[in-house]
């Protein structure tokens, strides 16, 4: 590969029978310590994953310098304020909405039925990557070789040369890999950064004497975010390349989905406080900025809000031409949202101790008068109701009526698309098993094949295939949702790609539980084949049933995402008159978890789900969706005793199971797909 030189104008069996159970793999001798906020997920706290600026750095050269002045760093910290300022008391106001929402299902009647897959027990995470790339870097920047680390928390750390990670050096630079976008075509990439500065690209860069990347580069891994500084790398093959690019797509939605992961009060109450508060300043439409730990997602909502006045006021005193103008953008807004990540984690982590004392006032004082309240909460939602129901109506048989049958049924078919694949993997992995068994392989070889099947939710290369089903309509759906205002259709697709993974984790954990039960050394190969027959009948049939059930409610609520906020946009002058008269009533119940604007928007969320239920139940051919298993997949993953391994720490072996019988999909897959032995 080519690799341009210096540039100018840029700053910076029978035995093995009976060990059914995934081997354990010692541990190599430098492992990733957790993050402060990895242990808050198993907690879980809103907090998981959440890296401020003095952890998260994406030096060039080992050299951090911050084009902000002192005055400026001290206009951030005020706006940063101002925001939480603005944002807490929302904040404060859905915790306890939220823990009445906790506590009254509690009490309520509990569905008999649950899931029929075991939990698994892992930590959601990627599969540790590591090994040599190059990257642009440097004052001046040039191509460098350095040695690259993706550790299973979805962090990216970088290294001179890997002597220095195995003595357990200092990275030249790190970063969480929230937000970003993984490009893999330099010339996109480069569109990309004439957009960035289109009043001046074109003139400048004819006259650049040194443009940014202006020779070929042969393999090119570019890191793209919004509000940071851009990543370049350079793989030495196209493996190494797509390995590379499939690993940081698992940490970018790793990284991405921590809250929405989450079913703890706080988590919920968070992203409802993020959604109010934007809708306050106008902004009804749902968009990727939930997307990250709750520092990161406030420090994305204000960068947004910053956004405008930064380009207004510095594009056009920033030095340099052309590519190389539109990186060093890059780099002032790196600075800006390193100091916004900062403030926003300091204010979040002072509120913490407030937060936990609150949690657990309002648990005292909820729970003893929670009927009271909640027969208060329904007299005045019945006055609502019979306010709202006409012009919700009327907004329904406008564009609601028109495309929600056209979106529902993309979203159900994305993700029956998605789960149809993991089904198709799943049962080639059983099979694989099964054959080897039959074939009376040595102890030895079934224990790697047991673990290589045991680590299939976590292998980028096998579970792409699903998530490329996740993918295929997000252009579609982008086209339906946007009139709409919603502009979140990533989200979308990384929330169906978690689910792929958590079901096939949960189904791998079941089947390895079951076979482990049903296996005895008194059993020879054949007898121990056939037992696994029937075990992979079992896992099927509940991994159907729980797919079924995911399927409905994961596009039961994306729907309730899209339509929600516009609805509410459009209800905001004709409904909102009516309640000032019913305020009085709600207060009356003297507790911060009953507000008017809540009950409001309960009733709004009500009558929608209404129509929602009704074209989804179409959508899936009625009955085929068996609803007391709606919240069987509500609860997150255990977390509790969860392997803190790597898949680097345990070693490495065979990944690939082999081809399988047909089965009884979900629902037929697009294309049939198999994998060789």
């Amino acid at each position: 590969m080519g690799h341009p030189g210096p540039r100018s104008g840029f700053s910076p069996p029978a035995a093995g029978v009976r060990s059914i159970q995934a081997p354990h793999r010692p541990p190599c001798s430098r492992s990733a310590p957790e993050p402060r906020n990895l242990g808050a997920v198993r907690r879980g706290e809103v907090s998981a994953l959440s890296q401020g600026s003095p952890g998260d750095s994406s030096r060039m050269g080992g050299r951090p310098s911050s084009p902000l002045d002192k005055r400026q760093q001290q206009h951030m910290r005020g706006r940063v304020d101002a925001l939480l300022r603005n944002f807490l008391p929302c904040y404060r106001g859905q915790l306890a909405a939220s823990v009445l929402q906790q506590v009254s299902r509690e009490l309520g009647p509990q569905e008999s039925a649950g899931c029929q897959l075991l939990r698994s027990k892992k930590l959601p995470r990627v599969r540790e990557h590591r090994g040599p790339l190059t990257q642009l870097w440097g004052h001046p920047p040039q191509w460098q070789p350095i040695f690259c680390v993706l550790r299973g928390d979805g962090r990216l750390e970088w290294f001179s040369h890997r002597e220095e990670y195995e003595n357990g050096g200092h990275p030249l630079g790190s970063t969480a890999l929230t937000g970003y976008t993984v490009l893999t075509s330099q010339r996109e990439y480069l569109r990309l950064l004439d957009a960035l500065c289109p009043d001046s690209s074109e003139d400048h860069i004819q006259g650049e004497p040194a443009p940014l990347l202006e020779m070929p580069v042969s393999c090119p891994l570019f890191l793209q975010h919004p509000f940071r500084r851009h990543l370049c790398f350079s793989a030495a093959t196209g493996e190494a390349q797509r390995a590379w690019r499939l690993a940081l797509q698992g940490g970018i939605r790793l990284r991405g989905t921590v809250l929405q992961r989450s079913q703890a009060p706080a988590a919920r109450a968070f992203l409802e406080a993020v959604r109010l508060y934007r809708q306050h300043q106008g902004h009804f439409g749902d968009d990727d900025v939930t997307l990250g730990s709750d520092a990161e997602v406030l420090t994305a909502v204000l960068m947004r809000e910053l956004l405008p006045a930064l380009r207004a006021q510095t594009l056009s005193v920033l030095r340099g031409a052309g590519r190389t103008r539109a990186w060093a953008w890059t780099e002032l807004l790196d600075a800006v949202h390193a100091a916004v990540l900062a403030g926003a984690s300091a204010g979040l982590r002072a509120f913490q101790p407030e937060k936990d004392e609150l949690l657990a006032a309002l648990e005292r004082t909820i729970r003893p008068d929670v009927d009271q309240m909640l027969r208060l909460r329904e007299g005045v939602a019945g006055r609502l109701r019979a306010s709202v129901q006409g012009p919700l109506e009327s907004c329904l048989r406008g564009k609601v009526a028109t495309q929600l049958p056209r979106v529902t049924q993309t979203l159900v078919s994305t993700v029956e698309a998605t789960l149809a694949a993991v089904q198709t993997l799943l049962a080639q992995g059983m099979d694989r098993l099964s054959r080897h068994l039959r074939g009376c392989p040595s102890g030895l070889r079934l224990r790697e094949e047991v673990y290589a099947f045991g680590e299939m939710p976590w292998d980028p290369e096998l579970m792409q295939i699903c998530y490329r089903e996740a993918e295929r309509s997000r252009g579609r759906l982008r086209r339906l949702v946007v009139p709409f205002g919603f502009c979140g259709t990533r989200n979308l697709v990384f929330g169906a790609q978690d689910l792929a993974q958590q079901l096939m984790a949960d189904a791998v954990a079941t089947f390895l539980q079951l076979a482990d039960q049903c296996l005895t050394t008194a059993l020879d190969c054949g007898q121990a084949a056939q037992q696994l027959e029937k075990v992979r009948g079992r896992v099927l049939k509940k991994f159907r049933s729980d797919g079924g059930s995911a399927r409905r409610r994961r596009v039961r609520g994306w729907l309730l995402r899209i339509f929600l906020p516009f609805v509410l946009s459009q209800l905001e002058q004709s409904c909102r008159a009516e309640l000032p008269a019913l305020e009085a009533d709600v207060l009356a119940a003297g507790s911060p978890a009953l507000t008017i604007e809540g009950v409001y928007e309960d009733v709004v969320r009500g009558l929608l789900l209404q129509r929602i239920d009704w074209e989804l139940k179409k959508a899936l051919d009625a009955g085929d969706v068996c609803c007391a298993l709606d919240r069987c997949l509500v609860a997150p993953w255990d977390q509790v005793g969860a392997d803190e391994e790597t898949e680097a720490q345990r070693g490495t072996c065979s990944r690939r199971p082999g081809p399988g019988a047909e089965v009884q999909p979900l629902c037929p897959p697009p294309t049939p797909r198999t994998f060789p032995s």
